[in-house]
């Protein structure tokens, strides 16, 4: 593990650097084809954390979702949503860290966030999208399954019998399972979530 903490800092200095390898550059299609069939534009209360440059909340936003918030700790990310998306609700932009974000929300969205956390972190994590969601709230998105990047700095990869130990606590498995529409250089490698805060 890096000694370097993976702060504000950090991130900055890859956006800076252009190691952001995660970023696509549009929204992938596992999580298009999850809110394309979410139906019409409601009232839930959305939540991308560790958003980056947050194609997921574009695309929510420019189909009509009203209440999509994103958070990251690096100024930069929220900054490139806000210069492509000039309407997107200032408020609903969030520099803060994850674990100490507010809820209620009834969805959360994963999109490399998780693998971007110190491994340690993990538990943590799985807690806090609990504690941020309502009763039967989902927490929906994509894990890696499987090693990737060099081991002592983000992306962290992990299996999903180490995943399934940190969600069941606080979670119903609705979906977790091999993404069958992943981008090509993660086909076979990422696995979709759809997990269902328990009740109590």
């Amino acid at each position: 593990m890096d000694s370097q903490p993976f702060d504000a800092v950090y991130w900055t200095s890859r956006y800076h650097a252009g190691r952001d390898g995660w970023d696509v550059g549009t929204i992938t299609e596992p999580l298009r084809a999850y809110f394309a069939q979410l139906g019409a534009p409601d009232q839930r209360r959305i939540l991308i954390p560790g958003a980056g440059r947050a194609y997921e909340a574009e695309w929510l936003h420019r189909h009509g979702w009203p209440h999509v918030f994103v958070a990251d700790i690096a100024p930069e990310a929220l900054e490139a949503l806000q210069a492509r998306v000039p309407d997107f609700p200032a408020e609903h932009l969030l520099l803060a860290d994850f674990f100490a974000l507010q809820g209620p929300f009834d969805l959360i969205v994963e999109q490399t966030f998780f693998c971007a956390l110190d491994p340690g972190q993990r538990p943590a994590y799985a807690r806090q999208c609990a504690q941020l969601l309502r009763p039967g709230g989902k927490l929906v998105g994509l894990l890696f399954d499987g090693p990737v990047g060099p081991g002592n700095e983000p992306p962290f990869g992990g299996s999903r019998e180490e995943y399934r130990a940190y969600f069941a606590p606080y979670f119903d498995f609705v979906h977790f399972d091999t993404a069958h529409n992943s981008i090509k250089p993660r086909a076979g490698r990422e696995l979709f979530i759809c997990l269902q805060r328990k009740a109590s």
